[in-house]
Order: structure tokens, then C-alpha cells, then sequence
């Protein structure tokens, strides 16, 4: 079992940059591939970038590609996502999600999810 805190999202003007923080909770964290993803008013849940269990694989969609980084610190169980660049369209609630498997896209790959984060970027 996995537990995941988001945190670190808030107002920011086009250009800013913000880091989200997931906290994870529980023995096997390390053992899970971990994911961010986000959602939009109206729009379906879309994968953002996702790292594997030892922090060495990423993966990023191509709209954040060069903007956002992922990365992890098993001791510390967490899991961050930097944002830099952002701009309006990245307005959204951001969600942290653990996975058995390697650098999944899908969300129905994922077993656990925090509760979210709203991420609002202002032009």
C-alpha cells in the first residue's frame, strides 16, 4: 500500500516556474515507477512525465517536453516535478501517481493517486 501527498502548486504568471512535491508513504515505494499527471477543466486526464523505480528513466510528453523534469529521492520518499516555462495551458490540477510497472502513460496503469494539486498559470 502507497499513500501520495501532493504540494507545492499555487499562482504563477506565464514564464514562472513552480516544483511539485509527492510525498509517498509506505515500505514498497521504491519498488514503484512513479508518474504525474494532470487535468484540466473539461478535459480527460493526460500523462505528464513519469520516472522509474531507480530515478536512472524518464519520460515526458511532448508538451512539457524541455520545460518540466522529474525526478525522485527513494530515502526520502518523494518524488518531484519542476516546472519551468510554464505557460497558461499548463493551468490544471496535477496529480502523483504510483505504478508496478516501468515508465507507464496510461492511467490505468497506476494503482495509487494523491489527491492533487491545482496548478493555475496566468497570462
Amino acid at each position: 500500500q502507497v499513500q501520495l501527498v501532493e504540494s507545492g502548486g499555487g499562482l504563477v504568471q506565464a514564464g514562472g516556474s513552480l516544483r511539485l512535491s509527492c510525498a509517498a508513504s509506505g515500505r514498497t515505494f521504491s519498488m514503484y515507477s512513479m508518474g504525474w499527471f494532470r487535468q484540466a477543466p473539461g478535459k480527460e486526464r493526460e500523462f505528464v512525465a513519469a520516472i522509474n523505480w531507480s530515478g536512472v528513466s524518464t519520460f515526458y510528453a511532448d508538451s512539457v517536453e524541455g520545460r518540466f523534469t522529474i525526478s525522485r529521492d527513494i530515502a526520502k520518499n518523494t518524488v518531484w516535478l519542476q516546472m519551468n516555462s510554464l505557460k497558461p495551458e499548463d493551468t490544471a490540477v496535477y496529480y502523483c501517481a504510483a505504478s508496478p510497472g516501468g515508465l507507464p502513460r496510461r492511467s490505468s496503469e497506476y494503482d495509487y493517486w494523491g489527491q492533487g494539486t491545482q496548478v493555475t498559470v496566468s497570462s
